[in-house]
Formats: structure tokens, C-alpha cells, sequence
């Protein structure tokens, strides 16, 4: 006994040993296997804390347990923004002697805490759970696939959250609540699979029709699993949806990696009237247990065939109920003599092939029976024979059949009958009766009741022609919270409608949306109107609107509306409009548009037309005042059209383009006191803005900002979101460099050198380009040209300025005083090019001209005419060598010429050449034109054949003189083609003309 004792003593204290030193010894080890593994055989993002990862032996004694905490696998391309799966707590069981010798290390079970996974599949057939290479794969690429293999023998879920969708079919499945467990000898190639499986709540819909809603689930179910022939095969099963019990036979196989195969059966395990009663939206609840019911249920099905990505397997269901009644203990009354027949079938699994038969359908609600038929065969097109007659007190009905938070009352009649072919071009004969005397309907979600609905109205179509169809509603009324609402409808031609109504009432937004909810938009505020319209569609597509008789008043308080695409929301405070056929005057509208007010009066014309019939636009003439008006929250993202601002809050800048709306003919007189524009305040900004075919047009628009005065006449398209076009010629008053500088990109990159000059100056330029995904110009489009006009302008501490004064050693050139100075200047392509200027400093005279590009590099040429006296040695000797005059200091003035690169940061001067003669001003403007020549692409003079057999037996001392014949030659050349360009006007020398736009095809949507 003793030795016993010993024995066990003994065990234990090696199995205590054993379970702590098992962490230290194998956890690295583990990680770095479950890293490799993820890296070689998934793709996918797998995420996950090393920290978080633990070892044990004591949960799946004696296998060892990896413990990991908040895996998340993300997809990769169309998957990129989807969790596959997202696991709080991941255990996988390994076998312990496989990880002690290091050998193929075998998982024998996996455990899942609330785990929530998503399973989809797209209309293309990919899947995001495809995310595991096979072996035989990854043997293919050398990696080694046997150091982990697949033994499991048991797993489990515990309050697991599942989503499956495939957009294939479409079906769609949602499970909460689910608890799983199951087992099975996966080392082996046959072997029984069981399973149990719960589910608190449970969903299914396909071609977005609900099948299952909130349901509970319990399905314990064993199945052969066949890996070699890939055939799983039902045994002993059975499911219930919340008292409904049914069970399968047969067997689901998988012949390829695509399609599955079914030949199985499905039927009721019970007869009893209740556990079909069950499976009716509201009816389960703690209640039911209590429930009288009684009648019979049989119900059977099947799916035989082949699913692929194309179609379905051939289904059938059958269904009946016999002398079915319930009541429940607490009401009144009771449902009774419920009688139904349905056989759903399709052999083929094409779903045109669809035959559903109801020959039979009764109940009594209480007093009141409830009574229809209907045969429907096949769905494209459909053959419809039906049936449908009623006349239930709602009231009563309430006391037959709880609905939680719902109050109904009155009397509902409806008598129809339909037979024939529905299709796009054809409808079934239908007489259809329906009639409401003294409704009312109130509930938790429309909390807003609709009392006194009476209506009454019939629906006739005697030939099965479409347009055929007779609508006749004479009279409706109600009262929504006191407010009455009522009116009459007749209409027919349906493609075409022929039409009579009137509607007058009050409205209360917030409430009839709570009833009819509006996806995706949000409306609220009252509205009243009287309003009647008679006529034919036909006569508003084709704008004959003096035949049509419309008139009518509409009044609007504290009207607001938002939606995912206007997420700033609108708001109409209040409002008058007046209407007639074609037109609709509006009086004293005043609200919101996001953070802007505006108050608007006029005209707006074709409202029939723009409504109706698409591609028509809506025109008007207002006026618009507003004293704060924020552009910024109106730019779009140039792809998706969706606004950039996603808040009331105003951004802080502009972060999108102005997308102008496609069916505009608009004139709008507008005056808003202060608009924000970017990072831009304008005031007192006035003009006529037209708005046609997504172009906004600007006439006479001042406006004032950063101290001066803006005048613009111009346009604005957005027909090219990606590519918005403007055309714009501005007016510019007493603008400060420096205020300009700092506002403008545009001057930031063209006029770099405006960060270092003091001063004011105006400018009357044209320009015309693109704009920028931020509503700036794209400087590379830029062409223009213009004039500047610098009232006065200090340049100091200028690294060009300073660089030329040390190089000529004139120090008074460092700084520079420009006043009352015109310059004339051009956009090519997006470079600057500065016409030839003259400057006096001091006695310095001083020309320059040249360009300047994107990227910042300069390309000036500067003359210089100076007191020879005030040259230094240095610079005398320089302008020896350039001129062969030895006698410098002889002469009074020379002439310098001076070429500036580099950039405006690190500029490069050189001197390049000098004269006897004040000749500064034509080598400047000489060089200048041949600068715009070089940007316009005109080439130099080509030298012909004559002159090259002229020069073949020219001396070297010829050769010279002829060289420099020809470069005088080339410069009148160039001269004389600037002269002829810039007499027919800058705007024809820089502006090519374009070729016509393509004709753009309309949009299917108004914006």
C-alpha cells in the first residue's frame, strides 16, 4: 500500500510539474508554428496579440490548450473591408505527445466563445471563406504541409453570432444566440457526425422575401460523412423551428469544388394544428404554452438535383390544414374552420418553372370569415387565377389574434378577383372592390394615429391590356392628430395616365413619415394645401400644359429634409407657393441649407415637365438673398458625387468639387452679405448666376475679400465631375501682395516671388482651366492672359535681387520700389510668362521679362543700363572679354545682360553679356518673345540647301560672321512672328483653338 501511496504521490507531482513547466517549454515554439502557418497557408489578415496567446493542460486534459484571445481574419481585394470572423476566445486542443516529440502536430478539438462570424459569397461566385490553401497547393509552392494535421474529434460554439449571405441565389441567414456542439473522427475517411445546435433567434430570407423570422432553432442531427466520395448522408434527425418538428432524409453531395447535389425529403414529425401556429410572426410568445388549439397539419417536401451557379435543385413542398382553430385564454374570441391547401412545385429548378396552387383558403375571424384562392404558374411571365373576399370588424379581428402596441378599429371590405398574364406589357382582368368605414390605426411604431379613414374605391380591367386599367378612388378622409386630410383620385392608361384628383389638408411631416417611413431620408414640418390637377400625362411629356388644369396653394412651416446624399439637410422655415399649369410663384420662402439662410422669391416654370419626364428641365427666375452662405459644405467627392461634409458642422475647408445639378434652367438674382469659400471670407457678394445643363454661368459677380474689391464674369461647369472646366476673367482692386500670397495656391506656385514684395496691385486678367478635387485651380490647365496693375510694390530681402547687386556690385539693387507700374502677363500651360518691363533705380535702368514654371524654376532675362563709373574692377575686366573694348571706364553707360535661373529659394544669376549701346530694352524683349515662341512651338528659322552649299567653302573667319548673321537673322525671325501673334491678340497667341466637346450622354438620375 505504501508503494501505492508512492506511486501516485509520484504521478501527481510530475503531472503538477508537467502543467507548469508547459508554458515555458512549448509556448514560443507553438506562436512561432501558428505565425509560419498563418504566413504559408492563409489568405487573408489574421490579427492577433502575441501577448494574448496562452498554454495549458488542464481545460482538455490530457491534451494540451492554445489559448487565443481576439483573432480577428479579415478578407483580402473584394473582402478588404470585411470580418470574416472575429473570436474573443479561440482553444485548440493539440495532442500532447505530438507536441512533446515535435513531430506532425495533430489538433483533436476547437472551442469558439461568442464568437461572430460572416460568410459571404458574391454575384461572381467568390467567397470569402476561401481563404485556406489546400495541401496539395501549398506542396506545389516546396512548403511543408505535415507539420500540422487535422485530428478532431469534437468542437463547440457557445453564443455565437452567424451571417451567411449569397448573393447567387440571393439568400441571406442571421443566427444569434447559437450554441453548437458536435463530433466526429476526422482522421478517418467514414465516420458519423453528430451534432446539436440551438439558436435564440434566428432569420432567413431569399430574393428578399422573409421565409423565417425570429425564430428559435433545435436541430439534433447525425450525419455519415463519406470524405472519399464527398456524400454526407442524414440519419437520425430532428429540427424544430420554435414548435414546428421536421426531420430529413436522404443525402447532400459535393462533386466539385463548385456545385452541390441533393436528393432528399423533408416532412412534419407531428400532425397537431399548434406546432404550425407556431411558425406565425407574433404568435410564439410566453403565451403560446396556453394557447386552445386543435385541427390537423401534414406537410411534406423535397429537393432532388444539382445546384450550380446558374440554378437550383428541383423543390416541392406540400401542405395542409384541416378544421385548424385556436384561442387564446385571455380573448374573447377565436380563429376557427381554417382550412388550406397549398402544393408548391418545381421539378426543374428553373425558377420560371415555379407552380404554386392554392385551391383553398378559409377562416373565421370571430364572426367575420376570410376566404381566397389562388393558382399562379410560372413568374416571367406569370399566369394569375385568384381570388381574395373579406369582410372583417378590425376590432374583432384584435380580439381573435394579439399584435402587441397595435390598436385598430373599423369596418374593411375587399372583394377582387384576377385572372390572366402578368408581364411588363400585359395584366390579368382584375375587379377589385376595397372599402374602410370609421378606421383608425395606432401603434408603438406610428405613434401618430390615423382616426375617421373612410375611403372606398375599385380597381377594373376588363381587357388585360395594361392601360386598360381603371383606378376610381372618389372619395378618402381621415384626420392624422386632429389635422384632416381628404381628396379623390380617378386615373387611367396607366403607361399614360389620364388623371382627376385633388388633395387638400394639413400635413405633419414627422408624423406621416413615422407611418410610411422614407429610407434614407429624414422630412419633418407641417405643410397645407389645396390642390387639384386634371389632364394626360401625354400632354406634359410633350409639354402641352394648356391642357393641363392644375392650381393650388401649398403653405410650408419648419419643412426640414435630410438624406445620405444631402446630409446638411435643407430647411424651410416658411413658405407660400401658387401654381398654375405650367408655373409655380413663390412668396417670402425663407430657410436653411445647412449653416446658410437664404430667403428666395420668383418663378419657377415646367415643373410638370421636370417631375414627370426624365430629361426635362426645371426652369425658374429668383431672387436670392442670404447673409451667411457656406460653400464648403456643398463640394462632392469627384467619383462617388457624395458630399464631403458629413455633419451640420460646417468643415473647416474645402474638400470636394461644386457639382452643378444635370436639370437646372435657372436665373438667379442672388445678394449674400458673407460667404464662406475654403478659407475665404467674401462679403457684400452680388451678380446674376445662371444655371443651364450643369453649368453655372456668373454675369457682373462682385464681391469683396482680403481688403480689396472682386469683380469675375465667367462659368463653371461640372458636366466632368473628374474634370470640372471654368472659364473666368476677374477684376481685381487694390488686393495686398502679401494677403494674396498667403490665400492663393495659384499665386503661391506662379508668382512665387509675391512672398517678398510689400505693396498693393490690381489685375484685369482672364484665365480658364480645370479645377482640382478640392475646388482649385489645376495650375497645368491654366492658360490666360492679362494685365497687372502694381499701385506700388517693395521688394527686400529678395535672394534674386540680392544675388544680382553683389554680382554687377550695384548694391543698390537689393531692394526695389515699383510704383505706378502696368505689366502684361500670360498663362501657357500653366508657366508664367512676364512681357518686358522697364524699372528705374536711381540711375540703374533697369528691363526684364521671361517665365516661370510649376515647379518652381525660374527663367528671367534682365538688362541693366549703368553709370560705367559704378563698375567695379571685377565687373570692368568681365565686360572686356564680353565686348573686345578695352577702354571701359571710357565710355559713360553700359549695358549688362543678366540671365536668372534656378528657383525662387536658390536663384542662379549669370552675366551672359554686355554693349557699349543702351540696347537693353530690345535684347530683353527679344529673348522674352523667343521664350513665348519656344512655348508655342515655333521653331527657328530652318537653313536651306543653298545656304549649306554657299557655306561648304566658306574660311573659318566667314563662317563666324555668317553664324552671326544668321543669329541676327533668327532674332528678326522671332521678332517678327511675336509681332504678328501679339497683334492678333494675347488671347489667340496662347489660347489654341479646341475642339468641339463630344456630346454627353444624359445621366439616369437627377441629382
Amino acid at each position: 500500500m505504501r508503494k501505492i501511496l508512492l506511486g501516485i504521490g509520484v504521478f501527481l507531482v510530475v503531472l503538477v510539474l508537467a502543467a507548469v513547466a508547459a508554458p515555458f517549454l512549448f509556448k514560443d515554439k507553438l506562436r512561432a508554428l501558428a505565425d509560419k502557418q498563418i504566413a504559408q497557408r492563409v489568405r487573408a489578415q489574421v490579427q492577433y496579440d502575441p501577448a494574448n496567446i496562452g498554454l495549458s493542460v488542464f481545460h482538455s486534459f490530457p491534451d494540451l490548450t492554445l489559448d487565443i484571445k481576439d483573432l480577428r481574419v479579415i478578407g483580402l481585394d473584394s473582402f478588404s473591408r470585411d470580418t470574416l470572423a472575429y473570436l474573443p476566445n479561440l482553444r485548440v486542443g493539440l495532442d500532447v505527445m505530438t507536441v512533446i516529440k515535435g513531430e506532425e502536430i495533430k489538433i483533436n478539438s476547437v472551442e469558439l466563445e461568442r464568437p461572430d462570424l460572416s460568410l459571404r459569397r458574391l454575384k461572381s461566385g467568390r467567397a470569402n471563406w476561401d481563404v485556406v490553401i489546400s495541401d496539395s497547393a501549398a506542396a506545389a509552392k516546396g512548403q511543408d504541409t505535415s507539420q500540422v494535421s487535422l485530428a478532431i474529434k469534437g468542437w463547440k460554439l457557445t453564443d455565437a453570432h452567424l451571417r451567411y449571405e449569397d448573393l447567387t441565389l440571393p439568400f441571406r441567414m442571421e443566427a444569434r444566440g447559437v450554441n453548437h456542439s458536435g463530433s466526429g473522427d476526422f482522421a478517418s475517411n467514414v465516420f458519423d457526425m453528430k451534432s446539436q445546435t440551438t439558436a435564440a433567434d434566428l432569420d432567413m430570407t431569399y430574393g428578399g422575401v422573409a421565409y423565417v423570422t425570429d425564430k428559435q432553432l433545435d436541430a439534433d442531427v447525425t450525419l455519415n460523412m463519406d470524405l472519399n466520395k464527398n456524400l454526407y448522408t442524414f440519419k437520425d434527425n430532428k429540427i424544430k423551428l420554435n414548435d414546428f418538428p421536421f426531420s430529413f432524409a436522404g443525402a447532400i453531395g459535393l462533386p466539385n469544388a463548385t456545385d452541390i447535389t441533393y436528393d432528399i425529403t423533408f416532412k412534419a414529425l407531428e400532425t397537431d394544428f399548434k406546432t404550425l401556429l407556431s411558425l406565425v410572426p407574433g404568435v410564439f410568445t410566453e403565451k403560446f404554452k396556453n394557447i386552445e388549439t386543435s385541427g390537423k397539419v401534414a406537410f411534406d417536401g423535397y429537393a432532388k438535383g444539382t445546384q450550380t451557379t446558374t440554378q437550383l435543385p428541383g423543390y416541392g413542398v406540400n401542405l395542409v390544414v384541416s378544421n385548424g382553430r385556436f384561442k387564446y385564454p385571455d380573448l374573447p374570441r377565436e380563429a376557427k374552420n381554417i382550412n388550406l391547401k397549398m402544393k408548391v412545385d418545381n421539378p426543374t429548378g428553373v425558377t420560371n418553372d415555379v407552380k404554386v396552387d392554392i385551391p383553398q383558403f378559409h377562416l373565421d375571424l370571430g364572426p367575420d370569415p376570410v376566404d381566397g384562392s389562388v393558382a399562379i404558374d410560372g413568374l416571367n411571365p406569370m399566369k394569375v387565377d385568384g381570388r381574395v373576399k373579406a369582410n372583417v370588424n378590425l376590432a374583432e379581428a384584435l380580439k381573435v389574434y394579439p399584435v402587441k402596441d397595435l390598436n385598430m378599429r373599423g369596418q374593411f371590405f375587399v372583394d377582387g378577383v384576377a385572372k390572366g398574364i402578368y408581364s411588363k406589357t400585359q395584366m390579368p382582368v382584375v375587379n377589385a372592390a376595397i372599402r374602410l368605414t370609421n378606421g383608425y390605426v395606432k401603434s408603438a411604431k406610428f405613434p401618430a394615429p390615423i382616426e375617421n379613414i373612410n375611403l372606398n374605391g375599385t380597381v377594373v380591367n376588363t381587357t388585360g391590356q395594361v392601360n386598360d386599367t381603371q383606378i376610381n378612388l372618389p372619395q378618402f378622409k381621415m384626420l392624422l392628430e386632429g389635422e384632416p386630410l381628404e381628396g379623390r383620385l380617378t386615373a387611367h392608361n396607366i403607361d399614360k395616365p389620364v388623371f382627376d384628383t385633388n388633395v387638400r389638408g394639413t400635413v405633419d411631416l414627422t408624423k406621416i413619415t413615422k407611418i410610411f417611413p422614407l429610407q434614407g431620408m429624414t422630412v419633418t414640418g407641417r405643410v397645407a394645401g389645396d390642390i387639384a390637377a386634371k389632364g394626360n400625362m401625354a400632354d406634359v411629356e410633350a409639354g402641352r400644359y394648356q391642357n393641363v388644369v392644375a392650381s393650388g396653394t401649398v403653405k410650408a412651416n419648419n419643412v426640414t429634409y435630410k438624406s445620405k446624399d444631402l446630409p446638411q439637410g435643407v430647411k424651410i422655415s416658411s413658405g407660400t407657393a401658387t401654381f398654375n399649369n405650367n408655373q409655380i410663384a413663390l412668396q417670402s420662402l425663407n430657410g436653411t441649407a445647412g449653416s446658410s439662410d437664404f430667403a428666395a422669391s420668383g418663378t419657377i416654370s415646367n415643373y410638370l415637365g421636370y417631375l414627370f419626364t426624365p430629361g426635362q428641365s426645371l426652369k425658374g427666375n429668383m431672387t436670392v438673398n442670404s447673409q451667411n452662405f457656406n460653400v464648403n459644405e456643398w463640394m462632392v467627392d469627384e467619383v462617388s458625387a457624395k458630399p464631403t461634409a458629413t455633419g451640420a458642422k460646417a468643415p473647416a475647408a474645402a474638400n470636394g468639387v461644386l457639382q452643378i445639378p444635370k436639370y437646372f434652367d435657372l436665373v438667379l438674382n442672388s445678394h449674400v452679405d458673407n460667404v464662406t469659400y475654403d478659407n475665404l471670407k467674401l462679403t457684400n457678394a452680388q451678380g446674376v448666376v445662371t444655371v443651364n445643363d450643369q453649368t453655372a454661368t456668373l454675369k457682373n459677380l462682385k464681391f469683396n475679400t482680403l481688403g480689396a474689391s472682386f469683380g469675375t464674369t465667367g462659368s463653371y461647369s461640372s458636366k466632368d465631375l473628374a474634370h470640372p472646366k471654368f472659364n473666368f476673367g476677374l477684376n481685381i482692386d487694390n488686393l495686398n501682395f502679401q494677403k494674396a500670397f498667403s490665400a492663393f495656391n495659384t499665386i503661391k506656385t506662379l508668382v512665387p516671388l509675391a512672398s517678398q514684395v510689400e505693396g498693393v496691385f490690381g489685375t484685369n486678367f482672364s484665365v480658364s482651366g480645370e479645377m482640382g478635387p478640392d475646388m482649385m485651380p489645376n495650375l497645368a490647365t491654366l492658360s490666360g492672359k492679362g494685365l497687372f496693375d502694381i499701385v506700388r510694390a517693395a521688394v527686400n530681402q529678395s535672394e534674386v535681387m540680392t544675388k544680382i547687386a553683389s554680382l554687377t556690385t550695384l548694391p543698390e539693387l537689393k531692394t526695389l520700389l515699383v510704383v505706378d507700374k502696368k505689366i502684361q502677363a500670360n498663362i501657357v500651360n500653366g508657366n508664367l510668362v512676364v512681357q518686358p518691363f522697364d524699372l528705374t533705380i536711381g540711375d540703374v535702368k533697369m528691363n526684364i521679362g521671361g517665365s516661370n514654371s510649376l515647379t518652381g524654376v525660374l527663367s528671367y532675362i534682365t538688362a541693366l543700363n549703368v553709370p560705367t563709373g559704378k563698375l567695379g574692377t571685377a565687373m570692368s575686366s568681365k565686360l572686356t572679354q564680353l565686348t573686345g573694348v578695352q577702354n571701359i571706364q571710357g565710355t559713360d553707360r553700359v549695358t549688362l545682360g543678366l540671365n536668372i535661373g534656378g528657383t525662387v529659394k536658390a536663384p542662379v544669376v549669370k552675366l551672359t553679356s554686355g554693349s557699349m549701346k543702351d540696347q537693353g530694352k530690345t535684347l530683353v524683349q527679344n529673348v522674352a518673345k523667343q521664350k513665348a515662341l519656344d512655348l508655342l512651338g515655333v521653331k527657328p528659322r530652318a537653313i536651306s540647301k543653298e545656304d549649306s552649299i554657299r557655306r561648304a567653302g566658306q574660311t573659318a573667319e566667314e563662317a563666324a560672321a555668317q553664324a552671326e548673321l544668321d543669329k541676327k537673322q533668327q532674332r528678326i525671325d522671332a521678332a517678327n512672328k511675336a509681332k504678328e501673334q501679339i497683334s492678333k491678340g494675347f488671347n489667340s497667341l496662347f489660347n489654341k483653338p479646341k475642339p468641339k466637346p463630344k456630346p454627353v450622354e444624359p445621366a439616369d438620375s437627377t441629382k
